[in-house]
């Protein structure tokens, strides 16, 4: 089953993919250029070529792989918290942001109006940097007036989910639209 981006579980998965593409595509390598060193009983043929440039995307793949390894998923505790606290505003979860300058891990974002307000357990993520990473790239795309908070204390992340809920508990259904509009602005910074 393919977990799609926003969902927990995401990076995991990602991670995994990459990792067996790499291993099957520089299995494949090994193999063409094994093939053309047993036919001809040198490497310098054409099939040691192919197995060169056989290498490229395999190496993409590995990179993408080292790129990801060092960031985890949301926890499952927290995650249940979460989708308990928030039912009725725009969830997202296992985000890496990836800025011009570097990637930022992002464990849950919540988006209810012009609100956009994230938890991050990573400590070296910079919290002012990434909220105004993130409301430039709102802005860029002509959502102005938006708020955009990150948080590295999970309660504090929590209480303003909740009343974010509390608040779309009383506003029109309307803003579902507007706001999958904003996740899917979101999901272009994302890896």
């Amino acid at each position: 089953m393919k977990i799609e981006k926003g969902n927990p579980g995401y990076i995991k998965a990602r991670k995994t993919k990459y990792l067996i593409w790499a291993l099957v595509e520089f299995a494949v390598v090994l193999a063409i250029f094994i093939l053309g060193y047993v036919q001809t009983g040198t490497r310098k043929n054409l099939l040691t070529v192919v197995a060169a440039v056989g290498c490229l995307p395999a190496a993409k793949m590995l990179v993408e792989f080292i790129v990801m390894y060092p960031y985890k998923g949301i926890e499952e505790e927290k995650y249940q918290e979460i989708n308990e606290k928030a039912p009725l505003i725009l969830r997202l979860y296992d985000m890496l942001i990836s800025s011009p300058q570097k990637l930022m891990p992002i464990d849950a974002l919540v988006i209810s109006g012009h609100i956009v307000c994230g938890y991050t357990s990573s400590p070296k993520t910079d919290e002012d940097f990434l909220a105004k990473y993130l409301k430039k790239t709102l802005e860029d795309n002509h959502y102005d007036k938006m708020t955009v908070k990150i948080f590295h204390d999970y309660k504090m992340f929590l209480a303003r989910a909740e009343g974010m809920n509390n608040i779309a508990s009383v506003e029109q259904p309307e803003n579902n639209r507007r706001e999958r509009k904003i996740r899917d602005t979101l999901f272009t910074v994302c890896m």
